[in-house]
């Protein structure tokens, strides 16, 4: 049984180092993944990207869809970017993936949701509760109208092996948002973690330093998730961070590009030396 792993680009948000690493300075250029597993038993859909309002021209529309984070980011995101046409430009019917996981709620994760209109949505029921509930919504920077669009769904409630195969498997991975999970893939010649916002970058880990306060909901979580990941790097799992630019070019630069351990393990021992 193979297993393939795909990695898209769908944009790029320009925000200050220190929302993903505390302490940094400067501006960082993060990509916008998505990825596509192909699996025998069906398609899945590793979060969604953008929504494509945010491809508009007019300042004032970008501000509006931005929300909270108006004041905090620009966007690089154009037409042909959004999750769909990376998915129609290698040969994949949006219509027809079957299975949508979101990591969690915020906007560069499940902002192209409406673009999947027929996929089952596979969500955190604490992430689905808190994105649902106006106190922690606001709190959590969520916006209800990318991710309350009538999928069919499933609240799941902790680690998920989605085929019962132990290939695709959704692990809790809390502090970032109430309900965060990530993917755990195993592919033919090895496993790989989708870290997404539980883990921003490779540099979060090797120094153990989280995001600024205000985009973390549980300090104490989040440093526990970064201990897992430690362990499942120490077993051999190769781990492809949430928005980390260094390690995305070597990975994908716009287009549908399948992602191995082979290129994985170049990228990391290639991250080593510099």
């Amino acid at each position: 049984m193979s297993i393939q792993l795909y990695a898209m680009t769908c944009g790029h948000l320009v925000m200050d180092y220190h929302f993903f690493v505390e302490g940094e300075v400067g501006k960082v250029a993060i990509p916008i993944p998505s990825f596509l597993i192909k699996h025998p038993k069906g398609n899945v859909l590793f979060d969604t990207g953008l929504e494509r309002t945010l491809q508009s021209h007019d300042h004032a529309t970008v501000r509006t869809a931005l929300a909270t984070m108006a004041d905090y980011a620009t966007v690089q995101y154009v037409a042909g970017d959004e999750v769909s046409a990376r998915l129609h430009s290698a040969g994949f019917d949006p219509a027809r993936i079957d299975y949508l996981i979101n990591s969690h709620l915020h906007l560069d994760h499940c902002g192209g949701n409406a673009l999947i209109p027929n996929a089952r949505w596979i969500i955190q029921k604490r992430e689905w509760q808190a994105a649902m509930t106006p106190e922690t919504q606001t709190a959590n920077h969520y916006t209800q109208r990318h991710y309350d669009l009538g999928h069919d769904r499933r609240e799941i409630d902790g680690e998920h092996d989605l085929f019962g195969d132990g290939s695709v498997v959704c692990i809790p991975t809390y502090g970032h948002t109430p309900g965060h999970q990530s993917l755990k893939i195993r592919l033919d010649d090895g496993d790989v973690v989708l870290t997404s916002d539980a883990c921003y970058m490779r540099k979060s880990l090797e120094k153990m330093r989280l995001p600024i306060p205000a985009v973390v909901s549980d300090p104490e979580q989040m440093l526990s998730t970064f201990r897992r990941f430690k362990a499942f790097r120490d077993s051999g799992a190769k781990l492809i961070f949430g928005h980390d630019p260094d390690q995305w070019k070597a990975l994908n630069s716009g287009p549908l590009k399948e992602v191995t351990i082979k290129a994985l393990a170049a990228e990391a021992a290639q991250a080593k030396v510099a």
